[in-house]
């Protein structure tokens, strides 16, 4: 056996109703003022929400317009439930909510709103990964544990009376050995962990029989579970108070489960609350659009890249490629990272631009959709197109 682990929480998970509002928030701003500057962190505790953060827009923005966006975003969530008291879960009209925000630093906007390009709206490394496990190249534990998650979430909104719109998933993968880790050969699920809040209606026993029905018969991978393989429903034995009430939520705590589920670094800060010139965002962005053109083209089975910034200059400190030992040409990673560097400028500027950062709805993506299903991994996204890999399938042919 060698076994990895990935987990994926709900929209309702505590940390996840921050990021949703404060990403309803950028999204709104970007509607009013495409150049708006946004820097909102949201923690949400009990019945409060709290807002605080920095914000330039061409718009006098009063508190009603904050407190509204997090309304909308609890409703889009799923809250309240039908099945629960207000004891159980949070009532969005019944909260109280704290604003607390301000204008952005003149300092600030010193170095990223310049005449002719954007500056970096912040400092720090972003990692893009991408293997070829699956079809979309992403880690094979992560987006099973998404699925499993999407298909219990969207039940739960159907059937609000029953099941709460908090949960989380997990995913223990079995490769086999660590041969076939490194070959990205997973074999079967050994372990399925769900922690679905319900509501005191349903018992225990119900939730397991429903959740594990539900998981059998919707699932893509069910070919990869046994007859050893362990579902484990609600290990605390129930799970009636949950979301804010259950425990506090705070904007960034989940940008594992976002990203890679721990099949690569992190980097070096969160992508929700953010606008497009904070690189944590758009650097993640265009770090994974690279790493899933490397593996798509056919030159590694796996590639991790990582862009480097300094707030206030535009151009990356670094562009950075590791195939992780799976190349299969004859190009040396160091090599691979320089073309790139010299082909593509990765300034927030063209990162913005190539991706529709500033005008989201344009380009079919929402940034309240990335914070709730994640920031990486799906075709919508602008930054999961492969419009490049003509250009790394030359590389490819060049160096076999």
């Amino acid at each position: 056996m060698y076994l990895y682990t990935s987990e994926s929480v709900s929209p309702g998970h505590p940390d996840k109703c921050a990021d949703i509002i404060a990403d309803k928030i950028v999204d709104e701003l970007l509607k009013i003022d495409k150049n708006a500057r946004v820097a909102t962190e949201v923690f949400v505790v009990g019945k409060n929400v709290i807002i605080g953060g920095e914000v330039k827009v061409d718009k006098k923005i009063d508190k009603d317009f904050y407190m509204q966006c997090a309304k909308e975003a609890l409703r889009y969530i799923g809250y309240p439930e039908r099945g629960f008291s207000n004891e159980e879960t949070i009532y969005p009209d019944e909260l109280n909510y704290e604003v607390f925000v301000s204008r952005q630093s003149p300092d600030i906007s010193l170095g990223v709103d310049k005449d002719e390009e954007i500056g970096a709206g912040d400092q720090g490394m972003m990692v893009g990964f991408a293997t070829d496990e699956r079809e979309d190249f992403m880690p094979m534990a992560l987006m099973m544990s998404r699925e499993i998650r999407d298909i219990l979430y969207n039940h739960a909104k159907l059937n609000s009376e029953f099941f709460g719109v908090d949960l989380k998933t997990e995913i223990v993968l079995d490769y086999g050995s660590k041969d076939n880790f490194d070959n990205n050969l997973p074999k079967r699920v050994d372990k399925l962990v769900v922690a679905q809040s319900h509501s005191s209606r349903i018992s225990e026993e119900e939730v397991k029989k429903i959740v594990t029905e539900l998981i059998l018969k919707k699932s893509s991978f069910k070919d990869m579970f046994d007859e050893n393989t362990e579902f484990i429903i609600n290990g605390t034995g129930k799970f009636i108070i949950h979301g804010p009430i259950a425990d506090s939520g705070l904007t960034g705590r989940k940008i594992v489960a976002d990203t890679y589920g721990a099949y690569a670094p992190i980097g070096g800060g969160a992508q929700s609350s953010k606008d497009y010139t904070k690189v944590d965002r758009s650097g993640l962005y265009a770090a994974r659009w690279l790493a899933k053109h490397i593996v798509a083209s056919g030159l590694a089975k796996k590639a991790k890249v990582v862009i480097s910034y300094v707030i206030g200059l535009s151009e990356p400190l670094s562009v950075t490629v590791d195939t992780m030992h799976t190349t299969k040409t004859s190009l040396k990673d160091e090599e691979l990272s320089l073309l790139i560097k010299d082909k593509f400028a990765l300034t927030p500027s063209w990162i913005t631009k190539k991706f529709g950062l500033d005008e989201p709805i344009k380009r079919g993506f929402t940034y309240v959709h990335t914070a709730a299903k994640g920031q990486v991994g799906y075709e919508e996204y602008p930054w999961e197109s492969l419009d490049e890999l003509e250009w790394f399938k030359k590389i490819y042919k060049e160096f076999s």
